[in-house]
């Protein structure tokens, strides 16, 4: 008696976004203002630095401009995003923000490392400065990266260029508070040992916030699962959907930044109808948008079908 068994390998392709990504067109003013902002700051800073020879405003000057080189690739990043998919770039060019990402935190992870050269020399070689002048600009410092963070306050949490820019004004305004303070006890106590010590104190805030940017990045390079999604987690969403006996063969990696597909093999009981099979797909890609999930590629097949793939 012969057994006809019969493979129903359905492909189903969602590409519906989720409506937590960011407005790009608030970002991308956000970006425009914050970099005209930093940059008219960085020239205040850098004139004030040479003028009265504080290492401590010319390092935070310098730290500030890769700030806006930041800005200026991020910005870039946004604008290749919305660049449309073709036959060589199937996703388009979304991947590039997770490079720009990428050369950020290695861009600013050098530059400290020349703040920190210069300010390891001067410790031992003070020289006496204003500390009136270095508190002054260091009081603008505070207005114009605050204002720039708040920007990027809304999409902060929805995009890792985003969270990247806002990050790094915030720690700007926290190290221009510090340069702030610092000028003061210069101007009351003589101690100008304070300008290379803020240097460095202002080095290793920058590092830290960097390094897991850095970390980041470059696991959604490696295609890695991106930050806050399990395979577990949506094997478990997927099982709860009414109708899925599994979901196996589990890929999730992050097209951009903001984005994140999925392929996997979805199983269903033998019964199950053209129609069924349809509606339990439409319930699942609701339920994995809600998890992060936009870019959804799934293949059915049947609970007694032998999965020719490895690693089923």
């Amino acid at each position: 008696m012969a057994h006809d068994h019969t493979h129903s390998h359905g492909h189903d392709h969602s590409h519906s976004h989720h409506h937590h990504s960011v407005n790009a067109e608030d970002m991308n003013s956000a970006f425009v203002v914050g970099i005209i902002l930093n940059l008219s700051f960085v020239i205040i800073e850098v004139i004030a630095g040479i003028v009265i020879r504080s290492l401590s405003l010319l390092s935070d000057a310098g730290h500030n401009l890769a700030d806006v080189g930041a800005l200026a690739l991020s910005l870039f990043a946004f604008k290749m995003m919305k660049v449309k998919s073709n036959e060589r770039y199937t996703y388009g060019y979304k991947k590039t923000s997770v490079f720009v990402s990428l050369i950020n935190s290695i861009i600013l992870l050098v530059s400290i490392g020349a703040i920190v050269f210069a300010a390891v020399h001067r410790i031992f070689r003070p020289e006496p400065l204003p500390g009136s002048t270095i508190s002054i600009v260091a009081g603008i410092g505070i207005l114009v990266n605050g204002i720039s963070a708040m920007l990027f306050m809304k999409g902060k949490d929805k995009d890792l260029n985003v969270k990247s820019a806002y990050l790094h004004l915030l720690s700007d305004a926290v190290v221009s508070l510090g340069l702030v303070i610092g000028g003061l006890i210069i101007m009351y106590t003589g101690w100008y040992i304070i300008d290379s010590v803020l240097s460095l104190v202002v080095a290793g805030i920058i590092v830290t916030s960097t390094w897991n940017l850095l970390r980041d990045s470059f696991r959604l390079s490696l295609d890695a699962v991106p930050t806050g999604i399990s395979i577990e987690n949506i094997r478990n969403v997927a099982i709860k959907v009414k109708g899925v006996k599994d979901l196996h063969h589990i890929h999730i990696w992050a097209i951009s930044t903001t984005e994140n597909a999925l392929t996997a093999h979805l199983v269903l009981p033998n019964a199950t109808t053209i129609d069924q099979e349809q509606q339990i797909k439409h319930e699942l890609r609701h339920q994995l948008e809600h998890n992060n999930i936009h870019h959804i590629t799934l293949e059915s097949e049947r609970e007694n079908d032998t999965c020719s793939e490895e690693n089923c």
